[in-house]
């Protein structure tokens, strides 16, 4: 897929480049959760995403996310299909993300240290393959958002967040830095870019500046 995206810096998850924005967990069992995928449909335009799914939370794995990668603290497990195939946004979270690819899909990933007075130049956005079956844990400096499909079909990914993430605001934020404009749910800081009206329009910053990279199979 590298020959098809020249215009985005394209990597492996598995290239020494993966370790600024996160790492690959390994043996880890994710049948459980494959299972309840697998009653999962992609939707035929846009993508869809549910925060907490009260039948993956049930699982062994769960238990295991929440008292290793989390330290104890609770957290959510839900997903994410679509047929997404741009960046469309950048957003981050104050705590680390579990992504499980139950289909091959790209990552479009950034740093929020590059964020600029509420600016992202999405040139310095590097896009990483992620296997089917590949278990990963980004960072909590790490820009990312919904994933690229890399086949007609469209994508599924399990994500685990700490808990209550993603859920609407129960009020609006007073401003206290220049950050706060830029928070678009509970633990959910984003940056739209401005093609992406649908986001603006829902109330998200338009923060990225630069070409909506679009990935290409």
């Amino acid at each position: 897929m590298k020959e098809a995206n020249h215009h985005v810096d394209f990597h492996h998850i598995d290239e020494d480049a993966f370790s600024e924005f996160g790492r690959v967990l390994l043996n880890i069992e994710i049948d459980e959760l494959v299972q309840y995928m697998d009653t999962t449909e992609i939707p035929e335009d846009g993508n869809v995403y549910v925060a907490s799914v009260e039948e993956m939370e049930q699982t062994h794995i769960e238990k295991r996310f929440r008292e290793t990668v989390y330290g104890g603290l609770p957290i959510q497990i839900g997903y994410c299909n679509g047929v997404n195939s741009t960046l469309n946004g950048l957003e981050y979270h104050k705590g680390n993300e579990i992504n499980i690819a139950i289909t091959d899909f790209v990552l479009l990933l950034g740093k929020v240290q590059d964020i600029n007075g509420n600016s992202y130049e999405s040139s310095k956005v590097k896009a990483f393959y992620v296997p089917k079956g590949a278990v990963i844990e980004l960072y909590s400096t790490t820009l990312h958002f919904a994933p690229c499909k890399v086949e007609d079909e469209g994508f599924k990914a399990i994500v685990v967040l700490p808990k209550g993430t993603n859920l609407p605001l129960s009020k609006e934020v007073s401003q206290l830095t220049e950050e706060d404009s830029l928070l678009f749910m509970t633990n959910k800081w984003l940056l739209a870019h401005p093609k992406r009206q649908v986001l603006i329009e829902k109330g998200a910053y338009p923060g990225i500046k630069g070409e909506n990279i679009q990935i290409y199979y």
